[in-house]
């Protein structure tokens, strides 16, 4: 977003903006804690807060049929809404602001009465903002099918990952790594926070030159390359991501690592053969609550006796395990997340034995500050890839994603597990 000079704010109400300021009050707990201008050039609310813009009236269409987060993301996705960054309000400070409103007011708990509710009606009408919903944003997930299914699952997939591979390199790093990465101090580069991640996760799993391991949602290949070029491994990895395959293809082909790794486009579910050690790096959410027994399964059923599995998933607490409605709505439908020690307990049942759990949310806040920071740096090459909806989504994607980790409503954990039919190798004493 550009930044504007925008007049000094005053305390007047009237026209189209402070009709709505009146009206909210009920829903917001008092006053309204934003600047907010209207389509007619009005200003009402809070001198101090950060400016909220209704660019037509379709943004209070949405909010009228979809109160609350899905309705402001998807006429923020749109530009129907937006929040300019004026007066050293960022996306990101509006966004804290508003949630240290939402906790202080306690609007989280309550339903406004009845007459508030027909007064916002009301109002909706005289300023011509009531009527048939708007149609979804063209960005928003159409995901149909069985929840959970193999062809729903590819659909869920390929609605977030098949944006383009040029897409996910303006925004990763070379390396193309997809998730948290280990950030050893605050002053490596995202490459080498993944790199640290890479070299982490295979020397947990103890890979040695010539043992067999299979990468589970191999993702653009991060993992299995590293594995197979760093320490030598024979590479099994698996997605059901078309786009991701091809790409890492590709780059087997010019390492000259096609008699170290194996990329199949495969279903969890489909996975054959036995292997010394099993990874699988934040691909858990994707399964879903009910498939989660099943994918342990897959992952005790496919190491050998004694090898060692690793899982490095996000966690979530609340009633939103998918994230959240704009979360599920247009980045990552059907995922599914739960508090680290629900998780563990479904290793424990498939027969695993939990090892180790490193906790490293503080680690995703700096990884998702260099995602948006490559973002925004290549923000114009990216608008002309996906257009500037899809580019807004992803904007609020990220920003929101590092809140959800620096406040604590999200973690993500790697597990170390061992399958204790045999013997393992781990050491007694911690390593890592």
């Amino acid at each position: 977003m550009t930044t504007t000079q925008q007049p000094t704010p005053t305390a007047a109400t009237g026209g189209v903006a402070g009709r709505l300021a009146e009206a909210l009050e009920p829903f917001v707990g008092g006053e309204l804690p934003v600047r907010l201008r209207a389509w007619d050039g009005s200003e009402a609310g809070s001198t101090d807060g950060p400016l909220v813009v209704l660019h037509s009236a379709d943004a209070v269409r949405r909010l009228v049929w979809r109160p609350g987060e899905l309705g402001a993301a998807q006429a923020y996705v749109t530009g129907e809404l937006d929040v300019p960054e004026v007066d050293g309000w960022t996306l990101d400070k509006a966004l804290t602001y508003a949630f240290a409103v939402a906790k202080e007011r306690g609007l989280s708990s309550g339903r406004p009465a009845p007459a508030a509710l027909l007064k916002a009606v009301r109002t909706a009408v005289g300023l011509g903002a009531f009527g048939t919903p708007p149609p979804h944003p063209a960005s928003q997930a159409r995901i149909r099918g069985k929840l959970h299914s193999k062809l729903r699952d590819i659909r869920s997939i390929s609605h977030h990952y098949d944006l383009s591979n040029e897409f996910y390199s303006l925004i990763l790093e070379e390396n193309m790594a997809y998730s948290c990465g280990y950030h050893v101090d605050g002053e490596v580069s995202l490459r080498e926070a993944q790199e640290a991640k890479l070299s982490l996760v295979c020397t947990k799993l103890g890979l040695e030159p010539g043992m067999r391991f299979l990468d589970v949602g191999c993702g653009w290949g991060s993992l299995s390359l590293h594995a197979a070029e760093k320490f030598g491994a024979q590479v099994v990895g698996v997605t059901i991501a078309a786009e991701q395959k091809k790409f890492i293809d590709a780059r087997i082909a010019e390492r000259g690592l096609q008699d170290k790794v194996e990329i199949r486009l495969c279903d969890y579910r489909d996975v054959e053969g036995t292997f010394d050690a099993v990874g699988s790096l934040e691909m858990g959410e994707h399964v879903g609550q009910k498939n989660y027994p099943t994918y342990a399964e897959v992952l005790h059923r496919a190491v050998r006796p004694g090898g060692r599995v690793l899982v490095q998933q996000m966690s979530r607490t609340g009633k939103w395990p998918g994230g959240g409605p704009f979360i599920e709505s247009f980045i990552a439908p059907d995922m599914y997340m739960r508090p680290v020690g629900e998780t563990v307990g479904f290793f424990e049942r498939a027969g695993l034995e939990v090892r180790d759990v490193h906790a490293m949310r503080e680690h995703y806040v700096l990884t998702v500050a260099g995602w948006l920071e490559r973002f925004e740096a290549n923000i114009d090459r990216l608008t002309e890839l996906v257009g500037e909806e899809v580019v807004r989504v992803w904007r609020l994607y990220l920003v929101g994603g590092a809140m959800a980790f620096r406040d604590g409503r999200m973690g993500v954990d790697q597990i170390l597990m061992v399958r204790p039919d045999a013997p393992h190798t781990l050491p007694w004493k911690r390593t890592f």
